[in-house]
């Protein structure tokens, strides 16, 4: 048997351990799962004679080194900033590593080492990134193949809320991490080219500088710009490429009435509020607005947003119940970010029986014998329920099979790399069309960029 040792196993895990432990007899595979929780590092294996699951501490060398050493093949699905010390026992104790986190710096210092013991560390093969990067490349690549020449590339993914389960006014509810939800633009102006030209999007404005898309059958959606598109450049080889533009996607209107929460300061998360575990809520939104005498809370919030009794963001705001006198942050030295997740999570934690859905959206735009060419290629994928959502799906799967492709040295260029070469991209993302995850590509008229399309 080859054994495969799976560090965290969190709501993210639940499809790469199902899926793994489907193939564990056929694959000849051992699956080791290892969390602080002891209960969820069991709850998928109980009685499957291929897996079983450990208390494991990533901080306890020993124990951590030891889970390590007795592995064919390491999964860490733990958070990236986690990823390092694994990371340092495969190389020493000659383990291949997968992982669905962006590469770090330290990540990619461990690469020489990586390559001189011949072992793959594969990364950013989740969802965003992963089957992002996957699916750009294999149209990229076809592009080039025919001699064409890239003009223009646009790519956007969001975790939503599944159609059937999207009844609040905010078309929205929390299909991952709430506290990068609240955090997401933070950190750095945005940057990106739009027709040959740099652009760039301080925090103060990112979500008022929001781009319109359609999907067939799903309608219309808004997207607001990440971080930094500009390192795709290389990553994708785009060099002399005129548009390169990634985004985030919502409902229309969310960035908007999200900006609400930004202009008052609600997302900062680098300072702490005096006595926040007795703040009721509305005490909370009371520390945002200037003191008066005479004027409500109600009256005072709207003056600072500029907004009207009858106004769609101030049923938005009513809609979170964010002035309750009887809620309480009930969170010692928390910061305005960490009340506000603590507000929104009354209201977009996903019910029992909702679903989660992720939507992807790319534009490749290019020229080829003289004529100006765009495929649109866009993924919609719904979760199953609560456990096997699409968010796990999108994100544990392709994990999993590259692991077994590795194991199986159908991947073999060793080193920390991204999944953009056609060794990984063409068979995974091949297999992932077996579980629903897949693409559906239109040709259309080449416009470029369409300022039309960008509002604020």
């Amino acid at each position: 048997m080859r054994n495969i040792l799976i560090i965290g196993a969190g709501r993210s895990a639940t499809s790469l351990i199902k899926y793994l432990l489907d193939k564990s007899e056929a694959e000849e595979l051992f699956l080791t799962i290892g969390d602080l929780n002891i209960q969820n590092a069991q709850k998928f294996t109980s009685g499957h004679p291929n897996g079983r699951g450990i208390l494991l501490d990533v901080f306890n060398e020993p124990q951590r080194r030891e889970a390590v050493e007795n592995a064919d093949l390491v999964i860490s699905m733990l958070p990236a900033r986690f990823h390092i010390e694994v990371a340092k026992d495969c190389i020493e104790f000659g383990k291949h590593l997968v992982t669905a986190s962006y590469i770090s710096n330290e990540m990619q210092l461990l690469d020489p080492m990586a390559k001189a013991k011949g072992l793959v560390f594969m990364n950013e093969i989740g969802l965003d990134p992963g089957i992002d990067h996957m699916s750009a490349m294999q149209i990229i690549d076809r592009i080039k193949d025919k001699g064409g020449k890239m003009l223009l590339f646009e790519s956007f993914t969001g975790g939503l809320v599944a159609p059937e389960s999207d009844n609040n006014l905010w078309n929205y509810k929390f299909t991952w991490n709430p506290r990068n939800v609240v955090l997401a633009g933070q950190g750095g102006a945005a940057e990106f080219i739009q027709e040959g030209k740099y652009k760039y999007i301080p925090y103060n404005r990112l979500f008022r500088r929001t781009e319109f898309i359609e999907v067939d059958g799903y309608g219309k959606f808004e997207v607001y710009a990440n971080r930094n598109s500009l390192k795709y450049q290389s990553i994708y080889g785009l060099k002399d490429v005129l548009t390169l533009y990634r985004g985030t996607i919502r409902r229309v209107g969310f960035s908007k009435a999200w900006n609400m929460f930004v202009q008052l300061g609600m997302t900062d998360d680098t300072y702490n509020l005096p006595d926040s575990e007795t703040l009721t809520y509305r005490d909370f939104v009371n520390c945002f607005l200037p003191y008066s005498p005479t004027d409500s809370v109600e009256l005072k919030l709207r003056h600072s947003l500029k907004i009207d009794q009858d106004d769609l963001m101030w049923e938005k705001l009513v809609d979170l119940d964010i002035l309750s006198k009887e809620k309480v942050i009930g969170i010692k030295d928390a910061t305005p970010a960490q009340c506000l997740q603590k507000i929104l999570m009354d209201s977009w934690t996903l019910a029992e029986d909702d679903k989660d859905m992720i939507v992807m959206y790319h534009k490749f735009g290019y020229e080829l014998d003289g004529k100006k060419h765009q495929i649109d290629s866009n993924m919609i994928c719904i979760g199953d329920d609560q456990t096997y959502t699409s968010m796990a799906k999108t994100v544990g799967l392709p994990v999993a099979i590259a692991a077994i492709k590795i194991l199986n040295k159908e991947i073999t260029t060793p080193g920390v790399q991204l999944p953009i070469k056609r060794e990984v991209y063409e068979p995974i993302l091949k297999e992932l069309e077996d579980y629903g995850i897949n693409f559906t590509e239109k040709e259309v008229p080449y416009l470029g960029y369409n300022p039309d399309s960008v509002i604020g």
